[in-house]
């Protein structure tokens, strides 16, 4: 009995260590503490908004979209994306895009990605249609190209991907009284009427000016800088010869071209030499027509070295706070109104594909809600100039129109007869500078 006992004894013991084992096992099953938990997160690496390597050798470099700073991202919220040729912060043409996607951000609670420097030579071998595409994988509904160089692309992307909206700046792909209409119902094309804000900063230039002798510091050449050009030297005309009461045969206005929108060293002029060249030679007022402010920069180096010497810088309202003392006043683009109005289409459900070239608003012309261009007057202005670019604007607003004939092609073709008010097409369609400009027309 005693042995049989102590058999069973020596079982009971024997199962009780194996049952102990076996729960000290499934202890390591359980879920691990709040404070565990948190500790591996914090370890887990951070994702980088910065380029994301290329899966393969042959394919284009991936882009991690940034996304715009203040705003969390919500459960089925709408995304779009922004392409922008330069830097986003380069107080010119990008930042006006940007800083007016960030106003749709906001006030139509949507969330905005991009990608900025979007150019051949920050990113060489990258197409902005590649670049398109990295932000729809990232969840944009709708996709901005901000440049008319990235026409081509964007025209091409819009029909590969008929289910996402499709916005180029600048462009005419869609404008049905244009050249180059293509019926893609996924494309909308958004331009400010511009003309308007150069006319004014050429009225400033002439106002201004004790030489007689305008700067233009222009881009690359084609149908909307050769407009856009014209326009400042039409302003600069009709203020010289009817506020200051002189021969427009004595205003000298002159253009010189970079090539680009921006520097590219070893592959544009530079536009500091190019200022430079004109505050050397005589020309006291530079208008910028490129998306950076180195005319305005020079203006003042030569201002400071006792020279008389004005810029009027582009494309964004807050270009003149570089050298407030030069700076003449900016003529600036708003986004704000035509991204809201697309973005809003998309997002609802009533889109169209339309051609929209959008002008100021005559009661305000920086109405931020409701002006499409602007002007904002510079602290290098005087008072007595200043009353009378108020006094210009009023009479624009009241239907003075600078593009009525006679007006002759800078090779002596007549372009309006005399009292002929030019057509839209025949504005943005300019072949060549005007009649009393000088500078190269076309691209060689």
């Amino acid at each position: 009995m005693k042995k049989t006992h102590w058999r069973w004894l020596a079982l009971v013991l024997m199962l009780a260590l194996v049952l102990s084992a076996l729960a000290a096992c499934g202890g390591g099953q359980q879920e691990a503490t709040p404070a565990a938990k948190e500790e591996m997160t914090e370890a887990a690496p951070k994702a980088e908004a910065t380029e994301a390597p290329a899966a393969e050798a042959t394919e284009a470099p991936k882009e991690e979209a940034t996304e715009a700073p203040g705003g969390e991202e919500m459960a089925g919220e709408f995304t779009f994306g922004l392409l922008l040729v330069g830097p986003y912060n380069d107080r010119g043409w990008s930042q006006a895009h940007y800083e007016a996607a960030k106003r749709v951000e906001e006030s139509l609670g949507v969330k905005m990605i991009y990608v900025d420097k979007v150019n051949p030579a920050d990113r060489p071998g990258t197409t902005s249609a590649q670049l398109a595409a990295e932000l729809v994988n990232q969840g944009a509904k709708v996709v901005i190209f901000n440049s008319d160089d990235m026409k081509d692309d964007a025209t091409a992307f819009a029909k590969d991907n008929p289910d996402v909206f499709v916005i180029h700046i600048s462009g005419d792909q869609v404008w049905k009284d244009g050249k180059n209409y293509e019926e893609v119902p996924n494309l909308a094309n958004l331009m400010g009427r511009m003309e308007y804000g150069k006319m004014i900063a050429g009225c400033a230039a002439a106002l201004t000016t004790e030489s007689g002798q305008i700067g233009y510091l222009g881009p690359l050449i084609n149908d909307e800088t050769r407009r856009l050009a014209a326009s400042a030297y039409l302003g600069a005309k009709y203020c010289w010869e009817n506020y200051r009461g002189q021969d427009p045969a004595d205003l000298k206005f002159k253009v010189t071209w970079i090539g680009f929108w921006f520097h590219i060293p070893g592959v544009t002029l530079d536009p500091t030499q190019v200022a430079d060249e004109f505050f050397q030679n005589g020309y006291d007022v530079v208008i910028s027509g490129i998306d950076t402010t180195e005319a305005l920069v020079e203006a003042k180096k030569f201002a400071d070295q006792g020279q008389k010497a004005w810029a009027i810088p582009y494309d964004y309202e807050g270009a003149c706070e570089e050298a407030p003392e030069v700076c003449l006043g900016v003529p600036y683009f708003n986004w704000y109104p035509g991204y809201k109005q697309l973005i809003e289409a998309a997002q609802n459900g009533t889109w169209e594909s339309q051609f929209l070239w959008l002008g100021p608003d005559w009661n305000d012309i920086n109405n931020h809600e409701t002006s499409s261009v602007g002007f904002i007057k510079g602290p290098g202005l005087s008072d007595e100039a200043s009353g009378q670019v108020d006094q210009f604007i009023g009479e624009l607003a009241n239907g003075l129109n600078l593009w009525t004939g006679p007006l002759y092609l800078q090779d002596g073709t007549e372009y309006l007869k005399d009292g002929e008010v030019a057509t839209d097409q025949q504005i943005w369609y300019l072949p060549q500078l005007l009649q009393g400009m000088e500078g190269q027309s076309v691209s060689e």
